[in-house]
């Protein structure tokens, strides 16, 4: 990874892809490895594994804890750890590919608690962005299932929730860590949430002995590696490196290339969507779209010119 050359356009179309399959696929890995393992099995293992992954980073960098601990703990539970079991629980009773075209609402409600806590600006755009965006979250849950609370929705509703951490984490970073590098804010908000989920699962889960009497479970392991290594670990460096290259305008497209893959992958796997759902999925996107667009022109020369 070191050796590849961002600057070059084509090769930014490249990594830009390889996110967006990475992090589309980290659903239908998640859904996989829910058949061996309980979801906070599943959420505790992707922490732990993530925390060790980038304990090199962490540990190289552990006196810029002092001052920031915690707007890194608030990173670290809002942006990595609750959400992890969150996504992992609705998981167990709604498809994957649901689960990703809600987890794109991450940009809406980055947008409505930036206004809200932290005084940010919003345009005419973006208020239009999170109206259209609502709808498309209310159609795909269901307006009955909302309201009657069945599972269906309670469920879908822990993503939406997820998302709304996200949003937390990401204005928390923008306005407390705003001068670390994104890849020591990653590896140390790990390093904060990490340790306590490696001894729930050792100490309060049946991951291990499950492991020893049912064999076919090394696959849900193998899953779940692929998910914290190269979904969480690789994917970060990657995505921090191609901001520093092109522009954040540019690495935000991934936020509309993900609920594609992830919806491509259930469908794959036998989960049912209908047009309806896919007519929800654009009024998400089209909403998104216009919460990070500040102007057309400005965003489509970023997207294509050279830097």
């Amino acid at each position: 990874m070191m050796n590849v050359d961002f600057k070059h356009k084509p090769t930014q179309w490249v990594i830009l892809g390889l996110l967006a399959l990475t992090w589309g696929s980290s659903f239908i890995l998640m859904k996989k490895a829910l058949v061996f393992f309980s979801s906070t099995e599943v959420a505790s293992f992707r922490i732990a594994v993530t925390a060790l992954v980038l304990l090199p980073i962490s540990l190289r960098n552990l006196s810029k804890i002092k001052g920031n601990m915690w707007p890194l703990l608030v990173t670290g539970l809002f942006g990595n750890a609750i959400p992890a079991f969150l996504f992992a629980l609705a998981q167990t009773q709604i498809p994957s590919g649901l689960t990703g075209i809600l987890n794109s609402l991450t940009s809406l409600f980055t947008l409505l608690i930036g206004v809200a806590l932290f005084r940010s600006k919003t345009t005419v755009a973006q208020v239009s962005g999170v109206l259209i965006a609502l709808i498309g979250a209310a159609g795909l849950i269901g307006f009955e299932n909302i309201f009657q609370l069945s599972n269906h929705g309670k469920y879908s509703l822990l993503v939406v929730a997820a998302s709304g951490m996200y949003g937390v984490a990401v204005n928390t970073i923008k306005s407390k860590l705003s001068e670390m590098r994104p890849s020591h804010i990653t590896s140390l908000s790990f390093l904060m949430t990490g340790p306590l989920c490696a001894l729930y699962l050792i100490f309060q889960t049946d991951f291990f002995p499950t492991l020893q009497s049912n064999p076919e479970s090394w696959m849900g392991v193998l899953y779940l590696s692929i998910l914290a290594v190269v979904g969480t670990a690789a994917a970060v460096i990657m995505f921090n490196r191609l901001i520093k290259e092109t522009t954040a305008i540019f690495a935000s497209t991934v936020t509309y290339l993900i609920p594609i893959v992830a919806v491509a992958w259930g469908i794959l796997d036998g989960e049912p969507i209908t047009g309806t759902d896919l007519l929800f999925m654009l009024f998400i996107l089209l909403g998104i779209f216009l919460i990070n667009m500040k102007s057309p022109l400005a965003y489509f020369a970023s997207m294509f010119s050279r830097k």
